[in-house]
């Protein structure tokens, strides 16, 4: 009867490597070393077939190489978006996520917030909305898009530079009077900084602008009529719209439709987010774009950071501009190209 062989163990992993077992350990543990050991190391491991024991370790770390991900859903795209980075990025540090999904329930983000101070998950990256979030100073704890106090370091796009770079993007393609139109909850947070921005734009443009701003408990209707009131003998009073997320831009682009609205030839449409089709293909409208990898790698680096000294507050990363079919410059760029040719 053939002997059954014992799992190859990290000494056996050095002796086939040629390494010291202490640069085995600082490779399975993702800490420097000579980039020669490194790929030794990692030979030996896949010949050998080696497995992590991740259980043996977070024992002897008093870890579980676990981080909790709160977030409202998975079908937002925007949301789906910052879970498949916020893996990533994990995944590179040798941690595991446990993802939650809260569909804004407030209990719920408060268990399993409770659920880490039990030192069931090693941190938290939370996008929560309960205004009464409750979280203990020793909880490795980073939000998403809203400041929770001067120790919990908040990770968002610069939501007020975004707000205005659509201003200055509509009144750089003509636009003379503009809308903002957003649906959102109460709770402040960097998101509401987009209306800020917007406005401060409008006024140094010199842009005519008007705001409509509902609740997550109104209904979407309410839009529709404000946008219905602004039409006078088959045309909008408005020539630029900026809405507060992609997923609203495109709503309104229906209603803009349904309404005999051309889009962008009557009114061009601006979003905020960068949300792609199909996650990697064509923008949905034209947009403000959220730099979601780089947010992902940021919440990541600030939640392992040991140091709470060298954790800011908050960190604003800087956003773009994408085309998406809902603004003018594709017809500018032909009409001009048009032009060059015939001078």
């Amino acid at each position: 009867m053939k002997k059954e062989t014992s799992a190859p163990t990290m000494k056996d992993v050095a002796r086939e490597a040629g390494v010291a077992l202490g640069t085995v350990s600082k490779v399975v543990n993702g800490l420097p070393v000579g980039d020669s050991y490194k790929v030794r190391v990692e030979d030996a491991i896949r010949k050998l077939n080696y497995q992590v024991n991740s259980y043996a370790q977070g024992l002897k770390a008093n870890k579980t190489y676990t981080i909790a991900l709160l977030v409202p859903n998975t079908i937002d795209p925007f949301y789906s978006s910052l879970v498949y980075y916020i893996n990533i990025e994990l995944l590179k540090r040798r941690y595991r996520m446990l993802l939650c999904t809260t569909d804004y329930n407030p209990q719920l983000e408060q268990e399993y917030i409770m659920m880490a101070q039990n030192n069931k998950v090693d941190g938290i990256i939370g996008l929560t909305y309960n205004p009464d979030l409750t979280v203990e100073e020793n909880t490795p704890f980073v939000a998403i898009d809203r400041s929770m106090g001067p120790k919990i370091p908040c990770v968002a796009c610069d939501n007020f530079a975004g707000g205005q770079l659509a201003a200055e993007k509509l009144a750089a393609l003509g636009c003379k009077n503009v809308a903002f139109l957003r649906i959102g909850s109460a709770l402040v947070n960097e998101p509401n900084k987009r209306k800020a921005g917007f406005e401060n734009g409008c006024l140094s443009l010199g842009l005519s602008y008007e705001c409509k701003i509902l609740s997550d408990d109104d209904p979407y209707e309410e839009f529709e009529r404000f946008l219905s009131e602004h039409i006078h003998n088959g045309k909008i009073s408005f020539d630029g719209i900026f809405c507060v997320t992609d997923r609203l831009a495109y709503q309104v682009l229906n209603t803009l439709h349904k309404l005999h609205q051309r889009v962008p030839e009557d009114v061009q449409l601006i979003g905020f987010d960068g949300i792609r089709a199909f996650g990697s293909l064509d923008y949905r409208c034209s947009t403000i774009v959220q730099p979601v990898p780089e947010m992902a790698e940021m919440c990541v680096d600030l939640l392992l950071r040991e140091n709470m000294m060298m954790k800011p507050p908050l960190v604003c990363l800087p956003v773009t501009y994408a085309y998406g079919g809902t603004t003018l410059e594709a017809t500018y760029r032909t009409e001009e190209s048009h032009a060059h040719r015939q001078s």
